[in-house]
This record gives structure tokens, C-alpha cells and sequence, in this order.
């Protein structure tokens, strides 16, 4: 029988488990896909903790997972656009990517392009719409100096290569170990903590004005963003919605770029080479636990990916 991640009640990483499904038909308009590559993602393990129950809450038992990148197995009726054998990037909206195969509609599926390796493919959908939400909502683009938090982490490495694409200047805020990275990026590197303020202004001269700020990571970065006399406006948080809600920053997302045409554009980017997006790991399906081990650490660069 195929296999899933599941989880029948809220809790710590040892919820997981892995577990014999029923195989699924695709219903008129959906495809199964047999998945070759999907990412984990920090909300994911917020939902199964419970800490996001009044916004996003779970039925049990619940699947996760909404990146994906596999082979279409089976099509329903009504599609056109895919058959048997063909190779797509897409998501699901149902918590349902993290196993062997899963139905997804197929007006959220798009080709994978050639040259895009699978785990870079399986890793875009969440961190990817999520970047490019991120950078349109400060509309950065050519003078503006932007700054990003945990810009080496699965969002920040993408919002930091679409903003120096929109023409911004990028400070990316990061361990010492991600300073080489950002730099190769196009970014200037800038450790967080202590005395953060200081060095952002530095690395913004002459002026030391900085136009945008993106908070991929919570914890006073988007009052450090007030504090460096960004607008409200050209603030974007991913996590602090309290935050958001007492300085009156955007809080735009994965949901305010959630379609296969933004997934097909930012893969068209990665065959391109316009876009790198950094895999830091890899796990089989039955090590689902130990994937999330590590993102929940905090200090991985770029995606970790399940292979089923």
C-alpha cells in the first residue's frame, strides 16, 4: 500500500508517523502524482504543535505537506494538460504531500522545467510564493536598499536573489557561516544580535537609509525595521503577526502568491539559472521525524526536502 505522513493528535515531532494509505483515483479535474520530491516547511510543524489551531486548525487523522514535485501516475477526467509520464511542480492545498503519491487539481500543477533537479523543484512552492510575495509587497526595486532577516534560511535565500533581481541592494542578516553564501548572492552580509542596528546602517552607506525591510524570522525584527525609519508600508513580516498588527506592517505571503503561474515563473528562473535554491538536506520518507529535527533548529540554510 502507499505510504504518508500522519499525525492523529497535536503535538511534539514523535506524532509522526508514517502509515499505509488507500490508494486514491483522481476525481474530474485532478491528477495523482507520484511524488519524487517534496520540502518541510516551519509551519507544518507549527500546525502539528497545535500553535496555529485558531487560524489553520487540523482534522485528524491529518496528513501534511503542501510542496511537491513528482510523475503523473493517473489523470481524471477533464484534463488536457497532463497524461501519464509527465514530470510537474505544484502543491496541494489539502496537507497532503508528504507521501508517496497524492491527488493534487491540476490547475495547481505546471511542468517542471528541464534542468530543474527534482529537490530544488519539491522545495519551491511554500518558500518560493512566499519570497515573491514578500518582495512585491515592499515593491523593492532599483535604489532601494533592502534588508532581510534570516536571509539564508528557505524563504530569506530566495527573497534575498528576487530582490538583487528587482535591482534593490540587499542587506541579508545571518550567521558568519551564511556570510560567504549571501555574499556569492550578491548580498551584504550582516551578523544579527547585539548592536545589529549599527552594522545595518553601516552596511548602507553612504546614507545609511534603508528603504525596505523583510522579516522572515520574527522575534523584534519588524520593530529593528521601525527603529531604521522604514515606512510601515515597505515592511513585510512572514510570522510576527502581532507585530504586524501594532505597527501596521504587511503581512503577505504564501497565500498572497499562491498559483501555478507564480510556481511556473520562479521555475522557469531555477532552469534558467536566474534562481538558486538552496537544498540543505535530504531525507527518506520513514525519516520524517528526523527531517524536522533539523528544521527545527532554526539555523538550516535553505530547504530541507523529503524524497518518498
Amino acid at each position: 500500500m502507499p505510504k504518508a505522513v500522519r499525525f492523529e493528535q497535536y503535538g511534539g515531532i514523535e506524532v509522526l508517523q508514517v502509515a499505509d494509505v488507500d490508494r486514491q483515483v483522481p476525481g474530474t479535474g485532478q491528477v495523482l502524482v507520484r511524488v519524487k520530491a517534496a520540502a518541510i516547511n516551519p509551519g507544518e510543524a507549527m500546525i502539528r504543535r497545535g500553535a496555529l489551531h485558531e487560524r489553520w486548525p487540523a482534522t485528524f487523522p491529518s496528513g501534511q505537506g503542501s510542496d511537491l514535485a513528482g510523475v503523473v501516475e493517473e489523470v481524471g477526467d477533464g484534463v488536457e494538460a497532463y497524461t501519464a509520464c509527465d514530470e510537474v511542480v505544484g502543491f496541494t492545498d489539502d496537507r497532503a504531500s508528504h507521501a508517496e503519491y497524492v491527488l493534487v487539481e491540476a490547475a495547481n500543477l505546471t511542468p517542471r522545467p528541464a534542468g530543474v533537479p527534482w529537490e530544488q523543484a519539491g522545495a519551491l512552492y511554500v518558500a518560493g510564493t512566499t519570497a515573491y510575495a514578500a518582495v512585491r509587497a515592499v515593491t523593492a526595486g532599483p535604489g532601494d536598499t533592502v534588508v532581510v532577516s534570516a536571509a539564508a534560511g528557505g524563504v530569506g535565500t530566495i527573497v534575498v536573489q528576487l530582490a538583487r533581481n528587482a535591482g534593490a541592494r540587499v542587506i541579508g542578516l545571518a550567521s558568519e557561516a551564511n556570510h560567504r553564501w549571501l555574499a556569492d548572492h550578491g548580498a551584504i552580509p550582516v551578523a544579527y544580535g547585539d548592536g545589529v542596528a549599527d552594522r545595518i546602517r553601516a552596511a548602507a552607506a553612504p546614507d545609511g537609509k534603508v528603504d525596505a525591510f523583510i522579516d522572515a524570522f520574527g522575534g523584534g525584527y519588524v520593530d529593528l525595521a521601525i527603529e531604521l525609519g522604514v515606512a510601515p508600508e515597505r515592511i513585510d513580516t512572514i510570522i510576527d503577526w502581532a507585530a504586524a498588527e501594532k505597527h501596521g506592517v504587511k503581512t503577505e505571503g504564501n497565500a498572497a502568491a499562491a498559483s501555478a503561474e507564480v510556481l511556473a515563473e520562479l521555475a522557469a528562473l531555477v532552469g534558467k539559472g536566474e534562481l538558486d535554491v538552496p537544498v540543505a538536506a535530504t531525507y527518506p520518507l520513514d525519516q520524517v521525524q528526523d527531517a524536522y529535527r533539523e528544521l527545527e533548529k532554526r539555523h538550516t540554510r535553505g530547504k530541507i526536502v523529503l524524497r518518498p
